[in-house]
């Protein structure tokens, strides 16, 4: 029994030497997938300058600052003169009965031309007040746009990794199936050789098929993961290399890292913006109740327009200045005043709770980085003792002094702690890129991507001090 036991167990050991390889690929490359020398290789850096330009919910994002970019000249045509030109032509019949009981018939083609300019000199500063206003949205766009793009890039990391972890998965479940299916054939040799009975053979078929099961839900998981990987960073996964943790760029200590987060993130910049306008707004509202004025000035030329048939033609010049000023308008401004009171007061507890939120996802996420450090550590050290064990096992099967599910049951233990090891490598990444936008500076400069800065203010300058023109600076 035991010479059989030892022949069992020299093929498990010729299958355990086997699977070395395989196995210390796990432990050195836990989130990478076997890369040919000579196929294109695609790096994290890449992924993520790939995402930063193409990205359907970044792009639209750039879209929509631009259209804020453009409050800003509508806000500055308050200062500008308006240009109000008109012209009417038409046929009229004219029948005029006179004192002498004569009549006077006449068919007119009447047309005047005219152009009128207005332009204020006054309107209770709500024109100054609506520029700065315009300027204030347009900083909170910028932040929040920022802060788009870091949710963009930090999108693409986690598909990046997930796919890079999936592949890791998938390969230990094709390992673990090879060596299931090794482990069946070997007991059922031994069954017809009378050295163990059909409950052997049945745990190793049992064992075998929840190995395929886990196998195939593992290429599922990996087929969902590169659907949202060509989704966010636009084009299907090729051949991934392992990613990196960015510890260089993170804060020191969690004070630091809640410190950056309260001032920098762009969440919070966004809505310190928003306060700033809904204060503005209160000026603009409190305009409405001051005086206005304005001068205009109008010429105009007209002929055959005078049904009395008193002239032929008339040309006439004017120049007028306006001044207004509000007695009682049914309490809409007064009312328009406290409302944009009461908004401001609004976003100043808005601010408060964004503040708080910056806070807090900080702390979370610096205590989750230092937490997948250990957990990375531990998961480590749980791959090479289970992987010492299983070989432990094995050779005590040799001897006859371990059974079939013994081993079995080892090596489930190895693929548990591997699966654990490629989960934990994983939001060990994830974790650090989270960690550095919680503190607001996961973006292009800081992670030197290779892709140009999108810079919003190009554009800005562009359309603040146009006066005309219907074309976008890019042409549409």
């Amino acid at each position: 029994m035991i010479g059989r036991a030892a022949r069992a167990g020299r093929v498990m050991m010729r299958h355990r030497s086997g699977l070395a390889p395989v196995l210390a690929t796990w432990t050195t490359l836990a989130l990478s997938c076997a890369v040919s020398s000579s196929a294109w290789a695609e790096a994290l850096p890449e992924a993520l300058a790939k995402a930063y330009q193409t990205n359907p919910q970044l792009n639209a994002e750039r879209a929509r600052q631009r259209a804020t970019d453009e409050n800003v000249p509508q806000a500055l045509a308050g200062y500008r003169p308006q240009i109000l030109a008109s012209l009417s032509a038409g046929l009229q019949s004219v029948r005029n009965l006179l004192p002498d009981n004569t009549i006077q018939t006449a068919n007119l083609k009447p047309w005047i031309i005219g152009v009128t300019v207005t332009q204020t000199l006054f309107n209770g500063f709500r024109t100054a007040n609506s520029v700065r206003a315009a300027e204030l949205q347009v900083q909170s766009g910028r932040e929040a746009l920022r802060n788009v793009g870091q949710g963009v890039l930090l999108d693409a990391v986690t598909a990046y990794t997930n796919v890079l972890a999936n592949q890791s998965l998938v390969e230990a479940q094709r390992s673990n199936v090879a060596f299931l299916r090794e482990t069946l054939s070997v007991t059922q040799r031994r069954l017809n050789a009378g050295d163990v009975t059909p409950t052997d053979t049945a745990q190793a078929e049992a064992r075998l098929n929840r190995g395929l099961a886990d196998l195939n839900a593992a290429e599922v998981a990996l087929a969902v993961s590169q659907a949202t990987y060509a989704q966010v960073i636009g084009n299907a996964p090729s051949q991934l290399r392992p990613a990196e943790a960015v510890d260089r760029y993170l804060p020191k200590s969690r004070e630091d890292a809640m410190t950056m987060a309260i001032r920098q993130h762009p969440a919070v910049m966004a809505a310190s913006f928003d306060v700033d306008v809904a204060s503005t707004n209160i000026r603009i509202a409190e305009g409405t109740l001051l005086p206005s004025a304005s001068i205009q000035g109008s010429a105009s030329k007209s002929r055959n327009n005078d049904p009395t048939l008193g002239t032929f033609a008339e040309d006439q010049a004017s120049i007028v200045a306006n001044v207004t000023a509000p007695i009682y308008d049914g309490g809409q401004a007064a009312a328009q005043t406290r409302q944009a009171k009461e908004i401001t007061a609004q976003s100043r507890l808005v601010l408060d709770q964004v503040r708080n939120q910056a806070r807090t996802a900080a702390v979370s996420a610096w205590v989750a980085n230092e937490g997948a450090k250990v957990t990375v550590s531990a998961s480590e050290s749980e791959v090479k003792a289970a992987t010492v064990a299983l070989q432990g096992v094995q050779r005590e099967a040799a001897g006859g002094q371990r059974t079939t599910v013994d081993v079995l049951n080892s090596q489930a233990d190895l693929i548990q702690a591997k699966a654990r090891l490629i989960g934990a490598l994983r939001d060990r990444v994830i974790a650090s890129y989270t960690l550095l936008s919680a503190t607001g500076h996961l973006d292009v400069k800081t992670l030197n991507l290779n892709t140009p800065d999108y810079l919003p203010e190009v554009h800005y300058h562009q359309v603040r001090d146009a006066w005309h023109g219907l074309r976008t600076p890019s042409g549409q």
